[in-house]
C-alpha cells in the first residue's frame, strides 16, 4: 500500500468548505480519534518503561560497587528478600531484558498506529482540505 503525503497547499486546494460529511467520513474521523487516544496511552506506557529501565540500570551500577559476599535486599512482591549481590545483578539484568521486550512491543504498536493515522489523514485531508484539522 503506497502512502501519499499532502502538502499544506494540496490541503487548501482539495475539498471545499461545504463538503458533506458522509457516514464513511465520520467513521474515519472516529477511527482517527480512537487511534490518537491509543497513541497517547502507549506513549505514556513507553515513557514509564524507559524510566523503569533507566532506574534498573542505575541500581545495577550501584550494586557493582557492593562486595560480592554481601547480602542485598531485593523486593519480591510486597516484601524484601536478602540475596547475594551476584544473584541480584542477574535478576536485575533479566528484568531489564523483559523491559526491553516490552519497549519493543510498544514501539511496534506505536508504529502501526501512526501508519494507520497517516493513511486516515491522507484520505480525510484529500476529501475535506483545510476544513478539517487532524494535527495532534
Amino acid at each position: 500500500m503506497q502512502r501519499r503525503m499532502l502538502s499544506k497547499e494540496d490541503e487548501a486546494t482539495v475539498g471545499g468548505e461545504d463538503v458533506e460529511v458522509r457516514r464513511e467520513d465520520q467513521e474515519k474521523i472516529n477511527k482517527f480519534s480512537t487511534l490518537h487516544q491509543k497513541e497517547t496511552v502507549i506513549e505514556d506506557e513507553l515513557k514509564a518503561k524507559q524510566k523503569e529501565k533507566e532506574d534498573l540500570e542505575e541500581i545495577s551500577m550501584e550494586l557493582e560497587l557492593v562486595d560480592e559476599e554481601e547480602k542485598v535486599p531485593y523486593k519480591v512482591g510486597d516484601c524484601f528478600v536478602s540475596l547475594p549481590q551476584p544473584e541480584v545483578l542477574e535478576l536485575l539484568s533479566a528484568s531489564t531484558e523483559d523491559i526491553d521486550k516490552d519497549v519493543q512491543a510498544l514501539e511496534d504498536r506505536l508504529t502501526t498506529i501512526r501508519d494507520q493515522m497517516q493513511e486516515l489523514k491522507v484520505a480525510l485531508y484529500a476529501r475535506f482540505g483545510r476544513s478539517i484539522n487532524l494535527e495532534t
